[in-house]
């Protein structure tokens, strides 16, 4: 059962606000006028958070082994916390039925700059006590399972872009397994120029820099590519009877999960192991495809990966079930997006209605005719919803939530 979550989006600080946005068609996308000191840097793009005020508790001593993604990811789980009424319950919170399955693309970028600088100018100038703390693969998990006091198992789902949704399938599996009570779940990124230029140079981002409103297009005839953005979410994964135990307000359950390896192309999609992740969730549910009411797709707005995905879902559901990408209004928050995405179409599906495909207009004649949401939300009339990602390294995910 999902009974907490926590989440900071580029669309707003916490769900409630990343919701109105969406149904206001207010996108998230921004012209970062500060990369504009990267010469080589063709897009100029991206989505940062909102501006962001630490609470007064997250205090100097307590935040020194974070960068940025461990500061937002440790804020986003005390919002779970804090919404699942567990944040005072010292005696569940620490007490080694409660773990935690987190990841992001990468450590702190900071950091990992200072140790670069080592590398290339042979200097230890800039290093400092905690920087691999900061820069390590595990540094979100580890720093939210110390601010909190944390003391069940650790599952760290460093996967790029399925990072914060194969934290959820984990999460989910140890406790259907009987290893845990509550897992905390999720993802996040942390903003940088790196992080776009990394897509940059595999001419994957959107260099339509004069219209951020109008890009990234995921599934339209006109995208260029991806958007870069930030955040993080957290989900309180619980087990039904010690949610229903303890008086849990019960926001949906996770029923399915899929994922599997392409083993096929560090960045190059798979069609047959994309469609074969989301026929193991529907398998680990129990459902049938024409059970599912509502399809978010991973869509980025590349244009081999919208053409995989959008096939491999049709061969599925044929033109059936309603489809929305929601990286056209709020960009991709690579290891924020699995979580932020999951969290988003539980809130979607809880007040009754689903996103339309933000910027598309004319759906890519070599996408799959599906039945995409388009010009505005739509009711949603059913019980269950997937999620999908699908990451570089060949790492494909799939969640199937169902409405409380």
């Amino acid at each position: 059962m999902v009974t907490g979550m926590g989440v900071l989006s580029p669309l707003g600080l916490d769900l409630a606000s990343s919701l109105t946005a969406i149904k206001n068609q207010e996108s998230a996308i921004r012209y970062i006028s500060a990369w504009d000191e990267y010469k080589t840097l063709k897009t100029r793009l991206g989505a940062p958070l909102p501006d962001l005020s630490l609470p007064i508790h997250f205090d100097k001593k307590r935040t020194r082994s974070m960068g940025r993604g461990a500061l937002i990811s440790t804020l986003s789980a005390e919002m779970a916390l804090i919404d699942s009424g567990l944040i005072d319950q010292s005696e569940i919170v620490q007490g080694g039925r409660l773990g935690i399955a987190f990841g992001s693309g990468t450590g702190g970028v900071d950091a990992l700059a200072d140790m670069t600088r080592f590398i290339t100018e042979k200097t230890t100038r800039g290093m400092s006590g905690t920087t691999y703390h900061r820069m390590m693969s595990h540094t979100c998990a580890s720093n939210i399972g110390i601010f909190f006091g944390i003391t069940g198992r650790v599952i760290v789902t460093s996967s790029a872009c399925t990072s914060g949704s194969l934290a959820i399938g984990y999460g989910f599996e140890a406790i259907r397994d009987g290893h845990q009570d509550l897992m905390l779940c999720g993802g996040a990124e942390e903003f940088s120029a790196s992080i776009a230029a990394i897509f940059d140079v595999l001419f994957a981002c959107s260099v339509k820099n004069n219209e951020p409103r109008n890009n990234p297009r995921p599934f339209d005839k006109d995208r260029d590519g991806l958007v870069v953005g930030e955040a993080a979410s957290t989900l309180v994964l619980e087990e039904y009877e010690h949610a229903k135990k303890r008086g849990a307000n019960i926001l949906a359950e996770i029923v399915g999960f899929g994922t599997n390896s392409d083993g096929y192309h560090i960045t190059t999609p798979r069609l047959e192991t994309v469609q074969k992740a989301m026929e193991l969730a529907l398998s680990s549910a129990g459902l049938s495809p024409d059970k599912i009411a509502y399809i978010n797709a991973h869509a980025t707005g590349t244009m081999v990966g919208d053409v995989v995905e959008s096939n491999a879902t049709y061969n599925i559901f044929s033109s059936a079930t309603p489809i929305s990408s929601l990286k056209g209004i709020m960009s991709h928050t690579l290891g924020g997006s699995g979580s932020t995405e999951a969290a988003l179409t539980i809130g979607m599906m809880r007040e009754g209605w689903i996103a339309e495909n933000y910027n598309l207009d004319v759906a890519d004649e070599n996408c799959a005719k599906l039945d995409y949401v388009k010009n505005e939300c739509r009711d949603f009339a059913g019980e269950y919803a997937m999620t999908n990602t699908f990451a570089f390294g060949g790492i494909n995910t799939s969640i199937i939530v169902k409405k409380i």
